[in-house]
């Protein structure tokens, strides 16, 4: 008697219909799988970080490739791409060009990374946004690095008339005009000349230290505003946090409307650190961005190591978004120097954000992806 197997298989959706014969010799059916079918949300946002550091994906078109094949068959649908970090762009800027008379990083030289990129992507189904890393920070580790030496009334100070620095990254003075321009004028010429679907910033922009705010320039600002009054010499003043977080909603505010300006489809996405900590930390008043309607997506950094951390902070997040979790992905922390996540841990954070309501995530960064592929594979696709 012929034993009959059908077999249908969609990439790992499997459906199994057969007859055997048991061993008395009467034939027994075997009852049919049911298909599982994938969790995510075709119209939502699984997306991960590419840069420059500790990364190869952009050093030449065919590691670009490599990285968009690989991103697709990870189920990855959007791509933050560094274009300006450590002084440096990842395309030829004129402004760049105009401010230190080096278009692009030097390794680039001769190349357009982000147009390889953008070009690749698009071939498969992905989407690009130009992510500006470094934002209003000047440099990491170099004592403001060539910006500052070019522009030494650009640099942010903190109380002690010292160059603003934090975590090793020495920062722009980011209330400054002509330090704002300089940024815009990066974000125009990004928009104009390149086809992306989005641009970003993150924990650095808009954002600076809240140790900062004491320069010239700012302290005028805020004498004027305040009756002659200089700032409070306690950086976390409540008042003074808040003045500083207010023009930096301005500025906020002004990207949207410059990048709105030029193609109203292009995307404003930022990634900032969990509130209230983007605050405290960073003047970053993201909540009224979300409320304001300056951003398309909102994507806070939930970058925890167990699952119980990662748990109560994602749920901390929800209330300051209002009900409005529709534009939120949380950023997960995918990869830093040897730490990977394992399969169980990666799966808790996004059985999370399933749970509590949220239809994606952007994962950092992409050599985490890399790492991980066989989980993105097999496994990324179905959770709920």
């Amino acid at each position: 008697m012929k034993i009959i197997y059908t077999l249908i298989a969609f990439v790992f959706l499997i459906s199994f219909t057969a007859c055997s014969k048991s061993s008395n010799g009467s034939t027994a059916s075997v009852t049919p799988v049911t298909p599982v079918t994938p969790s995510l949300d075709p119209n939502a946002m699984w997306a991960v970080w590419i840069t420059t550091t500790a990364s190869t994906a952009l050093n030449s078109r065919d590691n670009i490739k490599q990285a968009v094949a690989n991103c697709k068959i990870a189920g990855i649908n959007h791509l933050f791409v560094v274009v300006y970090n450590n002084a440096r762009t990842t395309y030829p800027s004129q402004v760049m060009q105009n401010l230190l008379g080096v278009p692009i990083l030097e390794a680039f030289s001769g190349r357009d990374p982000l147009k390889e990129i953008i070009d690749e992507a698009h071939a498969s189904g992905l989407k690009v946004h130009a992510w500006f890393e470094y934002g209003f920070a000047s440099s990491y580790s170099s004592n403001g690095g060539p910006i500052i030496k070019a522009k030494p009334e650009w640099a942010a100070k903190d109380v002690n008339g010292a160059l603003l620095s934090k975590n090793n990254f020495e920062w722009l003075n980011a209330f400054h005009p002509e330090v704002q321009n300089f940024l815009l004028g990066m974000i125009r010429e990004v928009v104009t000349n390149y086809d992306v679907d989005g641009i970003q910033g993150d924990d650095r922009l808009p954002a600076t230290p809240s140790t900062g705010g004491y320069d010239d320039y700012t302290v005028s600002l805020y004498k004027a505003a305040n009756n002659g009054s200089n700032p409070p010499t306690t950086y976390s003043d409540a008042n003074w946090v808040k003045w500083r977080a207010g023009l930096l909603n301005n500025f906020m505010k002004k990207i949207r409307t410059e990048v709105k300006a030029i193609k109203p489809n292009v995307m404003v996405t930022m990634a900032p650190s969990v509130y209230p900590f983007s605050l405290n930390e960073y003047l970053q008043d993201w909540p009224t961005w979300v409320d304001s309607s300056w951003v398309d997506a909102i994507l806070p950094q939930v970058y925890r190591y167990d699952i119980n951390s990662y748990t109560t902070t994602l749920s901390q997040q929800k209330p300051y978004l209002k009900g409005n979790t529709s534009i939120c992905y949380p950023g997960v922390l995918l990869k830093t120097g040897t730490y990977v996540p394992d399969d169980l841990f990666l799966t808790q954070m996004i059985q999370q954000n399933r749970s509590q309501g949220f239809k994606g995530e952007a994962f950092f960064f992409y050599e985490g992806i890399k790492d991980k592929l066989s989980f993105f594979q097999s496994q990324y696709p179905y959770i709920k």
